[in-house]
């Protein structure tokens, strides 16, 4: 199967090649060398990862794990440029997998030709199911093809283990607000962007970068958008960028990492009496559409895990926010869930609660079940009375001394400590 003609196997696609007439700005502006590529100073500097596989080829396929906008994509095709390796990119969104292993077979006929080697870039490619994956991995194994797989979630969980344990997996980072003015500057004065044609001072590229969150290609998009309402005079003010900006989807998946790290974020900043910090991520997974009855949820699991019994009434504000957004919702619920959160983070903290129960669970779950002893025991019929049950149970509010005298664990268990003694 032969998917780009009968040149295919001998050219593939030109990494570098200019986009189309008309091409959305971001495309226009897509590096076409290292000098050009903002970001990933982690990656790219002397004697880092990517920078030595630019300088002396792929010896290894790869997974580029990183949010939108970063230059998973441009990466790839640069070193596809600098290794002088066959480029067939593919799109987990549009392509199937019979469709890539027609690719992987025309890699192996040109290795076998004496052809360079292929590297395959496939984009999204948590898309493919795990049993999907599979398919890559006697290519990549033989060495047929190159694997460079672009994906903005966790490999971790995503990606096959099998595939994921011959790939070397690369985080990239969100682009600083400094990388985004940079990017959009260069879009504003290049000759394949906007050539001049629109003015913006720097605050007003910076408030662009503020608001799509390191993702050079929004900020292209907002930029492109807001050039075509400039006017004449192709002076970009405030109000034309409020217009271009509308409002800032802030960056989310619900049943993805970043549902997970912001929960975690949540509360860790309560657990660590931080408001501002609770405050902050609070509203972050709100404005983001998170589910607030998972909010309250998680409200609830700290009022016992991190607040317990050093502020018992935790608990009782949080059922009670709870109660407040499951009947007022959004958007009149939010500050609900924000009374709470605060709450949480403002009040005494302890863990005696999660670690006495951890402890306790491991006593039941490695210690013989031994039977109630006889004193705990309710006599109801006098069979159970002749049996001893009920015999020499003291009454505690009549014989305060019970309290240290009396042992209520089984005899195993005599004087095991879950919990200390309230202050």
């Amino acid at each position: 199967m032969n998917l780009f003609g009968e040149d295919a196997l001998v050219a593939g696609e030109d990494p570098l090649a200019p986009p189309p007439d008309g091409a959305p700005l971001a495309d226009r502006l897509r590096p076409r060398t290292l000098e050009d590529y903002v970001g990933q100073r982690h990656l790219l500097g002397d004697g880092k990862l990517l920078r030595g596989i630019l300088d002396d080829g792929l010896g290894q396929s790869l997974i580029l794990w990183g949010p939108p906008g970063v230059g998973k994509t441009t990466l790839a095709r640069l070193i596809a440029a600098r290794g002088d390796l066959v480029f067939v990119p593919f799109s987990a969104v549009l392509s199937g997998i019979k469709e890539v292993r027609g690719v992987m077979a025309e890699a192996r006929q040109r290795i076998e030709r004496g052809g360079r080697r292929t590297l395959l870039f496939v984009d999204e490619i948590h898309r493919f199911n795990k049993a999907q994956q599979d398919a890559f991995l006697p290519h990549v194994e033989r060495g047929d093809i190159l694997l460079i797989g672009a994906t903005t979630e966790n490999p971790s969980f995503e990606i096959n283990g099998a595939l994921l344990s011959r790939c070397r997996a690369v985080l990239l980072e969100p682009l600083t607000p400094d990388d985004i003015v940079r990017v959009l500057r260069r879009a504003i004065d290049a000759e394949a962007g906007l050539n001049g044609s629109v003015q913006a001072d720097d605050d007003l590229l910076l408030r662009i970068a503020h608001a799509t969150d390191g993702d050079a290609r929004r900020a292209l998009t907002v930029l492109e958008t807001a050039s075509t309402l400039a006017g004449p005079s192709g002076a970009l003010n405030g109000d034309q960028l409020e217009e271009a900006l509308q409002r800032k989807l802030v960056l989310y998946d619900k049943s993805g990492e970043q549902h997970y790290n912001l929960a975690s974020a949540l509360q860790k900043s309560i657990r660590n009496s931080d408001e501002n910090a609770a405050l902050y991520w609070v509203t972050r997974m709100m404005e983001a559409g998170e589910d607030g009855m998972y909010i309250a949820r998680r409200l609830v699991r700290i009022a016992s895990e991190d607040v317990g019994l050093a502020d018992p009434f935790a608990l009782r504000i949080a059922l009670d926010s709870s109660e407040a957004f499951r009947q007022l919702g959004y958007p009149e619920g939010k500050l609900a869930l924000v009374q709470a959160a605060v709450y949480l983070a403002r009040t005494k903290k302890s863990n005696a609660l999660e670690t006495g129960l951890a402890a306790a669970q491991q006593d039941v779950q490695n210690t013989a079940a031994e039977p109630v002893p006889k004193h705990l025991r309710n006599a109801t019929t006098a069979l159970m009375r002749e049996a001893g049950y009920g015999e020499g149970y003291r009454y505690a509010h009549d014989d305060p001394a019970a309290r240290d005298e009396m042992t209520c664990l089984p005899e195993s268990l005599r004087g095991r400590r879950y919990l200390e003694p309230p202050s």
